[in-house]
C-alpha cells in the first residue's frame, strides 16, 4: 500500500492512495445570490468531475440558512404569522422535530424583511417578531422540550428588548429550555458599532444605538442580577443574544452546533483538502462566522483550503493567507457582473481550478 503524504503549514497529513482523494465542502451562504446548499452541490460537482470524492456539507453559523442545517433533528416545517422588523405582519417558517424546535431570527426580524439596509430603520426596526416565534415554539415542544435561536441575519439593534418583552407579556416560555446559537461573538453594546452600519445605520444613528444598549445593559444589570456586557455573543443579531440570557437561556457558537451536527470534524479527519466560502469575506468572517471556524478548524488538522468569496477585503485576505489558505475573489476573477448574474458557475469553475492541482 502506497501512502503520500502532503505538507502544508509544515504539518504532514498522510493518505492512502487506494482511495480517490477527498474534499470537505463546507461553505456558507452567498446572500443574496445564492444558498450554502447550492454553493456545496456546485463544488462537488466539479470535484466529481475531476475524480475528486466530494463531500458536502451546507453550513451556517445561525444566520440565514439555519433552518435548512437543521432539518435533519428538525423536519417539520410550521409558519406562523408574527410581527416583521418594520412593524408589518409577516408569515415565517420554522421548524420542529420531537422535543425540539429551531427558529431563525432572519425569518422573523430579519434585514432582508426589510428591504436590506436601504430601506431598513435602524433605530426603529423591532424584535418583536422573533419573540412571538419564540412563544410559538416553546408552546409545542412544551416545558420538556427546547428551543434553538440562529441568532445572525437581522435588521435590529434593540438589543432583543421587543422579543424579550413579547415573550414576557405571554407568560414566558414556561420552562422550554431555550439556546442562543450565535454568528458572531461580539459583546452586547459593540453589536451597533460593527454591525449597524451594515443595516443602514449612519455615524450618528450608530451612537444612539450604543448608548441604547448600554444603557439596556446597565438596566439589566440592576434590575435583574446578571451583567450581560462582556458575554461572548450578547452582541449578536443587534443584541438578541443578551435577551436570550435574560429569558434564562445559553449561549453557544452556531458554527459549533452546526459543525456538529452535520459531523464536519469527523469528515475533516479523513479530508485531503477544504473548500469554504461565503458571499462577502471581511472582519467580520472571523469573529465567530463559517469560515472563520472552517479554516481554523482544517488549519489544526494541516489541510490545504480554499476560500470563495463573492468579494474580499484586504485584512480578511490577509488572515486567511495567513492561515495558510488560498482565497479567490469572484469579483476579482470574473469581473462584478458575471461574479452577481451567474455565481454557481463562477464558483464551480474557481473550485475546478484549484482542486486540479496537484495533492502533494
Amino acid at each position: 500500500m502506497t501512502i503520500h503524504t502532503e505538507k502544508i503549514g509544515g504539518v504532514g497529513r498522510q493518505r492512502n492512495s487506494r482511495r480517490p482523494p477527498r474534499v470537505v465542502i463546507a461553505p456558507d451562504k452567498f446572500r443574496g445570490t445564492a444558498t450554502a446548499g447550492e454553493v456545496a452541490s456546485a463544488i462537488a460537482a466539479a470535484a466529481s468531475s475531476l475524480g475528486w470524492d466530494a463531500v458536502p456539507l451546507a453550513m451556517s453559523d445561525g444566520g440565514e440558512g439555519f433552518l435548512d442545517a437543521c432539518a435533519p433533528i428538525c423536519p417539520h416545517v410550521v409558519v406562523t404569522t408574527v410581527t416583521g422588523p418594520d412593524g408589518a405582519p409577516i408569515d415565517a417558517q420554522w421548524r420542529h422535530g420531537g422535543r425540539m424546535a429551531v427558529v431563525e431570527m432572519a425569518r422573523a426580524s430579519g434585514l432582508t424583511l426589510a428591504g436590506g439596509p436601504s430601506a431598513n430603520d435602524p433605530v426603529g426596526a423591532t424584535s418583536r417578531g422573533t419573540g412571538e416565534l419564540l412563544i410559538a415554539a416553546a408552546r409545542l415542544v412544551g416545558p420538556e422540550g427546547s428551543v434553538v435561536l440562529g441568532l445572525g441575519g437581522s435588521a435590529t439593534t434593540d438589543g432583543g428588548r421587543a422579543a424579550l418583552e413579547a415573550v414576557e407579556e405571554a407568560g414566558g416560555l414556561q420552562g422550554t429550555t431555550l439556546m442562543g446559537a450565535y454568528d458572531v461573538d461580539v459583546p452586547f453594546a459593540d453589536a451597533a458599532a460593527l454591525f449597524g452600519p451594515q443595516k443602514g445605520a449612519g455615524p450618528e444613528q450608530v451612537d444612539v444605538l450604543t448608548q441604547r444598549l448600554r444603557l439596556q445593559a446597565d438596566n439589566w444589570r440592576d434590575s435583574r442580577g446578571i451583567d450581560i456586557s462582556t458575554i461572548a455573543g450578547g452582541g449578536a443579531a443587534g443584541g438578541m443574544g443578551g435577551a436570550v440570557v435574560m429569558l434564562g437561556g445559553q449561549l453557544r457558537s452556531g458554527y459549533r452546533f452546526v459543525a456538529e451536527l452535520v459531523g464536519l470534524t469527523e469528515a475533516m479527519a479523513d479530508a485531503d483538502r477544504v473548500v469554504t466560502g461565503e458571499g462577502r469575506l471581511d472582519a467580520g468572517s472571523f469573529a465567530g462566522k463559517v469560515v472563520g471556524g472552517v479554516v481554523a478548524d482544517a488549519r489544526n488538522l494541516g489541510l490545504a483550503t480554499l476560500v470563495v468569496a463573492g468579494q474580499t477585503t484586504s485584512d480578511a485576505t490577509a488572515e486567511a493567507v495567513g492561515a495558510g489558505c488560498t482565497v479567490l475573489s469572484l469579483t476579482e476573477r470574473f469581473g462584478a457582473e458575471r461574479a452577481l448574474g451567474d455565481t454557481l458557475a463562477c464558483v464551480r469553475e474557481a473550485a475546478t481550478g484549484w482542486l486540479a492541482g496537484p495533492i502533494g
